[in-house]
């Protein structure tokens, strides 16, 4: 049985092959009517959704600002008058040494990062359903435990698992639910782009931090279409750490914060 029929959900952020866009292509899957939202058009996402009847709408909107967001959710409001399910995917990364960090590069990132998902849910809340409408916040298990290099993204996610938090204890008297999930190393063009920086040594401690192996972006959208389902109504405010176990740690790059190999291990794991 689809589980998300007469349902509306909104993917900020998705790409073609990314997370996002797995999670957007699942929650089509089980019926969604689907509105994505994000700045770099998914073309050939769009065009497998399309194919396979999936009823899906394109709206570029940067969530870091709120004119765009506000006059966006107006239209969602007249076009379909209801929100079921918001997913703020949307994010940005850089690595640097600490004392590197430009003031505009770490105001950048939070304001997309954790910021942008704010706005995005403020916005949202106005016409979320009442008695099972959710909030799936996107963050990383970068949030949980930090990596050399990527002080500013680490931020932003532990960020966001602490705004989902109090979201949901906020939301819950309206029947309403907020929740994080917090991926680790995903399969993602941008995994591959950085796994060949790897030195060995640091690739195999990657691979023993997730005792079931890596993971794949559908991983994760079925994380997230269960978490957004009524199979889930009684889950709210937590995080859930996919692929990894906190006690197993992250691997420290054998090199320096800001080297190629510490970009390699966080980009991996923050890629969306």
């Amino acid at each position: 049985m689809k589980r998300f029929v007469d349902s509306v959900a909104i993917v900020t952020g998705p790409s073609d092959r990314g997370i996002g866009g797995a999670i957007a292509e699942r929650l089509g899957e089980e019926g969604a009517e689907l509105i994505l939202v994000g700045i770099s058009k998914p073309r050939r996402l769009l065009k497998r959704l399309q194919r396979r009847g999936v009823t899906v709408h394109w709206f570029e909107v940067d969530v870091t600002k709120t004119e765009q967001i506000k006059a966006f959710m107006d239209q969602v409001v007249e076009d379909v008058g209801h929100v079921d399910v918001l997913v703020n995917n949307a994010g940005v990364e850089f690595s640097k040494p600490f004392e590197e960090i430009e003031d505009s590069e770490w105001d950048h990132l939070i304001d997309v990062n954790l910021t942008g998902a704010m706005k995005m849910t403020r916005a949202a809340l106005a016409c979320l359903t009442e008695q099972g409408g959710v909030i799936v916040n996107i963050a990383s298990v970068l949030g949980i435990s930090g990596c050399p290099g990527y002080h500013a993204y680490a931020a932003s996610k532990a960020g966001l698992i602490g705004m989902t938090q109090s979201l949901a204890l906020e939301i819950a008297r309206y029947g309403q639910r907020a929740v994080c999930v917090s991926p680790a190393l995903v399969h993602t063009p941008m995994a591959f782009k950085h796994s060949s920086q790897l030195d060995p040594e640091t690739w195999q401690k990657l691979e023993a931090a997730h005792p079931l192996g890596i993971g794949n972006p559908q991983d994760v959208a079925d994380v997230v279409a269960f978490l957004a389902s009524h199979e889930a109504r009684w889950i709210s405010g937590i995080s859930i750490p996919v692929g990894w176990i906190p006690s197993f740690g992250l691997p420290v790059p054998n090199n320096a914060a800001g080297t190629p190999t510490s970009r390699g291990v966080v980009s991996l794991l923050s890629s969306q």
